[in-house]
């Protein structure tokens, strides 16, 4: 049999199945971005179900995406490079007080997180209280329990009850993971999930700088991050408890806060204020808590 074909048919024919072979790629190509975009959300939602915490006392859920094992490797690196590169102070009456405040807050703490059944998250911690000679009026605690205060807030602390106020507070941002869940948002922002990891290791100058930005370590870094309103509140509420269950009068703590907002009229604001404001709303919901407070107090 002869099979004959007109010009325009043969071309309507090659037309045809170049026009199918075309659809087929674009398809093939719709489907393949279709399966990175399903690939991606089944990544980012088994990231965020795997790095789901909640915060003690409050039960508010939060995104930690980066090892407990991580934060605490790169806290113990960050704070011996800390106190070779700044004087400590040589007042030993100072210098004491707060060790020993530090102490009785860090047994307050292992005692709730035990009553509480969440000692397992202090695992790890190798609990450190330095004061350094800087007018800044600052503090701070990294993971693992490795606190700073600086010489500058002990005239605004006034005694060891104001001092347990900074301390506490500062230390509950740790126990809370404040510190993972800002670092977490600003890595995700900056590399998304899946290079999370990868700017961490391949990145460490920049990670760097973003953790002591984190943590308000002084003006290495020249900014600090302001923890959210929601954390500063979480701070403010544990804290509380940790310095009540150590055996200081939580009353203590609204006074504090009066006398840091009174310390920045007339003048450039302290270095605390910048990443804790002091206002009449957070003084009030202290006094809120101070009857949830006293029930923790121990004389």
């Amino acid at each position: 049999m002869i099979l004959y074909i007109k010009y325009n048919e043969l071309i309507f024919i090659i037309f045809f199945f170049n026009l199918k072979n075309n659809y087929q790629s674009f398809f093939e190509r719709v489907m393949m971005k279709q399966n990175l975009i399903t690939l991606t959300i089944t990544i980012l939602t088994f990231i965020v179900l795997q790095s789901c915490s909640t915060v003690p006392l409050t039960g508010r859920s939060q995104l930690n995406m980066i090892p407990s094992s991580e934060m605490l490797s790169m806290s113990f690196q960050q704070y011996d490079q800390f106190l070779k590169e700044n004087k400590l102070s040589t007042n030993q009456t100072e210098v004491n007080l707060v060790k020993n405040t530090g102490v009785k807050i860090q047994h307050a703490v292992e005692r709730y997180m035990k009553e509480n059944n969440l000692s397992d998250r202090l695992n790890g911690y190798k609990w450190e209280f330095n004061l350094v000679k800087d007018d800044q009026v600052n503090a701070w605690c990294m993971p693992g329990g490795k606190v700073v205060v600086y010489t500058g807030i002990l005239p605004v602390t006034k005694d060891e009850a104001g001092l347990a106020v900074v301390m506490g507070h500062e230390i509950a941002h740790a126990i809370a993971e404040h510190g993972n869940e800002r670092m977490s948002q600003q890595l995700l922002q900056q590399a998304g999930a899946v290079g999370l990891m990868v700017a961490m290791k391949e990145e460490p100058a920049q990670t760097q700088a973003l953790w002591l930005s984190v943590y308000g370590v002084g003006t290495t870094v020249g900014i600090m991050l302001p923890y959210s309103r929601t954390q500063e509140s979480e701070a403010d509420h544990l804290g509380l408890i940790f310095m009540a269950m150590a055996g200081y009068d939580p009353h203590a703590a609204p006074e504090f806060w009066k006398r840091m907002a009174a310390s920045k009229q007339g003048g450039q604001p302290p270095e605390f204020l910048s990443t804790h404001p002091s206002d009449q709303t957070r003084i009030n919901d202290i006094t809120s808590w101070i009857p949830e407070a006293m029930k923790y107090y121990k004389k």
